[in-house]
């Protein structure tokens, strides 16, 4: 069953963000981490000094794996950041400032 019925949410009409160039699907009231796992995208960024792959780990700002530049501003947690329309999202190498 989808989690909206279950709930009985009754959000706005979707809109459209973009991941890297890709256009995202996102509903109001999403953060960045939440529409980017809704359509299917689990890592975001990568760490400083071997490349890993990061997402969504404690999904309350505490942990910091889940940066994301979000409109040219690098270092926004995408736990926290709430999706808006037209956003451009890009994924983050280290500490997301050019070296």
């Amino acid at each position: 069953m989808n989690p909206l019925e279950l709930a009985r949410a009754q959000p706005g009409p979707a809109f459209t963000v973009t991941l890297d160039g890709r256009a995202i699907e996102a509903l109001p009231g999403q953060t960045v981490a939440a529409a980017l796992w809704s359509a299917g995208v689990t890592s975001w960024r990568a760490t400083r000094d071997t490349g890993r792959p990061r997402g969504i780990f404690c999904g309350i700002g505490v942990c910091f794996d889940c940066l994301v530049t979000v409109n040219d501003r690098p270092n926004q947690r995408a736990c926290l950041v709430p999706v808006r329309p037209g956003d451009a999202i890009r994924t983050q190498e280290g500490t997301g400032h050019d070296d």
